[in-house]
């Protein structure tokens, strides 16, 4: 049972250099998150949960973790301790095995499968704005929301999956389907920005900290 201190999780939001935590922060918290911004290993080892977001290159971002020496307690608070973990765009990308973005690069490799451009898939890149989600498979991260919502993206490229069984969303973009969300035991992660989509974004993290409050 919860005590009446742990109603409000604490969540360590992963500041690496790479994006504007700022929205992600107050969405957070809007929700009822304690939020703490950083990039040390006790906090990560100390919070209920973990919030990985992410803007820019697949490569400058894993630099910046190496750096920071916290790809190793990344991959042991999610892996062997289980711990609820949340990926934002390119904290989705960051949990395959390889990018070829400006290269190639290697990931935390929670996941088997790439990161492609999407190339001439598409008529234009980046893809950018407000598009819809398709359910593959249901999930208490899914509760209150529905096939065809819509949320805000922004990203050239979208993760392969080897593992079809791990696919949660996916999202038609000029009518090539990708996959825009993950889910396997405690760790759920989307190609879209939830703190930038409005109150189907707030649902969503919402059901985030339930998920969390669930798994104390």
């Amino acid at each position: 049972m919860l005590n009446d201190k742990d109603i409000n999780p604490t969540v360590a939001l992963i500041d690496y250099g790479m994006g504007n935590l700022g929205s992600v922060a107050k969405a957070l918290e809007k929700v009822g998150f304690k939020v703490i911004r950083t990039n040390q290993r006790e906090d990560i080892q100390k919070a209920h949960a973990i919030v990985l977001p992410g803007v820019g290159a697949f490569g400058d971002a894993m630099n910046h973790l190496r750096e920071l020496k916290i790809v190793d307690t990344l991959k042991r608070e999610i892996l062997d301790r289980k711990k609820p973990f949340l990926g934002i765009c390119l904290g989705l990308q960051l949990l395959f095995e390889k990018s070829y973005e400006f290269g190639t690069h290697q990931g935390l490799g929670i996941f088997e499968g790439e990161v492609i451009h999407f190339g001439d898939k598409v008529s234009k890149v980046p893809h950018m704005g407000w598009n819809e989600i398709h359910l593959q498979k249901g999930h208490s991260i899914l509760d209150g929301l529905q096939d065809g919502d819509f949320f805000y993206f922004v990203h050239s490229y979208y993760v392969s999956p080897k593992d079809n069984n791990i696919i949660l969303t996916k999202t038609d973009y000029d009518d090539f389907y990708f996959t825009s969300g993950v889910a396997y035991e405690n760790i759920v992660a989307f190609q879209f920005h939830p703190e930038k989509s409005q109150k189907k974004g707030l649902k969503l993290l919402e059901n985030f900290k339930n998920f969390v409050l669930q798994r104390l």
